[in-house]
């Protein structure tokens, strides 16, 4: 769940993007996984689901490199687009939080480095490489 003000709007980079209203100080927590929001999947469970739910969690979640586990965000947080040289990333500890890699300006687009924390990355970005 982002712990930032944000809004949604078109992304140059992709669909829909998450966009901080705010200035971010490199460092600052951007998001965390809270449970009543976030929602960690097993790969059984995914694979128990019907196409549509599948396609919907393949789509929103990403499956961590750290767990095995699937995790769906609650919130805006499914929309940060991949970028090679991202703003946002998962904190290295392999908790489910997120921290500014750098200061972020009020109006940047948030981005993350898909390939660093998502097994499943190549099924999300291969088609825009």
């Amino acid at each position: 769940m982002l712990v930032i003000p944000v809004t949604l709007r078109p992304s140059p980079i992709h669909g829909l993007g998450v966009f901080s209203v705010d200035a971010v100080a490199a460092g600052a927590v951007v998001s965390r996984f809270v449970p009543r929001f976030d929602v960690e999947y097993a790969v059984e469970e995914l694979l128990a689901v019907g196409g549509v739910e599948r396609e919907y969690l393949r789509h929103y979640s990403y499956r961590s490199r750290f767990t095995g586990r699937y995790i769906l965000p609650g919130d805006h947080d499914r929309f940060m687009n991949h970028a090679d040289a991202a703003n946002v990333g998962m904190n290295p500890d392999g908790s489910y939080t997120c921290i500014a890699l750098r200061d972020i300006a009020a109006g940047e687009e948030l981005t993350c480095d898909y390939r660093t924390f998502d097994a499943e990355w190549r099924l999300k970005i291969a088609p825009c490489l």
